[in-house]
């Protein structure tokens, strides 16, 4: 009898491999309310995400979470607005001027913040054209996006996170872990024919063609999945 691999077993998507949500706040997303506004009553770390977390409670008693911008402290206000132009305030990418760093963007309206949530990283407003905007994503590529879309004004906090070196592999194995990411990565080739289907030979080699059909089962999918090309661009 056959054993099940290890890239079959982590596709089965069995608690072993998943993410451990009960570590995390919850999913940080604008809401639906065109108007709010409330105060900072405390910045806390989320596991997930890389920026940290403004706990904001309106005088209703409303409490909600934002991903926390460079400069805001427990006591500020922050507004989801269609006017006010503050660091840390929600507004529709259509009302912020040109030239303002702006994150956590919805792609689409009401869709609650998709783009450029990062700690340290930013966007910018370049130009409004009728009902449209166009930014500048952290990558340099340019985007075009409804002007209804909400943005935050200003870079998330937490930028020189990435600076410091992990040092032992340990915390680099709980830092994957907590996102559901695989550490140590072990290549296929270096493993036996029963742990990954690019194992074993005379000599570390892949043996077979590496591109693989994105709708190849869970054993199966390493390697190039769905490539439509590969090799060197000449």
């Amino acid at each position: 009898m056959g054993k099940r691999i290890l890239s079959q077993r982590r596709g089965r998507g069995t608690s072993k491999f998943k993410i451990p949500s009960h570590r995390y706040l919850g999913e940080i997303k604008y809401p639906y309310d065109k108007e709010f506004e409330g105060v900072v009553e405390d910045i806390v770390r989320d596991a997930i995400h890389s920026a940290p977390i403004a706990v904001v409670r309106s005088q209703e008693g409303k409490s909600l979470m934002f991903l926390a911008a460079e400069g805001i402290k427990v006591g500020d206000k922050i507004k989801i607005t269609d006017s006010e132009i503050a660091i840390g305030n929600v507004l529709p990418i259509g009302k912020i001027p040109e030239g303002y760093p702006v994150y956590n963007i919805e792609m689409e309206p009401g869709d609650g913040g998709k783009l450029v949530r990062a700690a340290g990283s930013y966007a910018t407003i370049v130009s409004h054209t009728g009902d449209k905007t166009v930014i500048q994503l952290p990558s340099g590529a340019f985007k075009t996006l409804s002007s209804q879309c909400r943005a935050t004004i200003g870079i998330p906090a937490g930028g020189g996170r990435g600076e410091k070196p992990f040092v032992k592999a340990g915390k680099k194995y709980h830092y994957a872990r907590a996102r559901g990411k695989v550490y140590p990565l072990v290549r296929g080739v270096a493993m036996n024919p029963v742990s990954h289907p690019h194992g074993g030979g005379s000599h570390q080699h892949v043996g077979r063609p590496s591109t693989v059909s994105k709708n190849a089962p869970p054993g199966r999918k390493v390697g190039s999945i769905g490539a439509r090309r590969t090799g060197r661009r000449r």
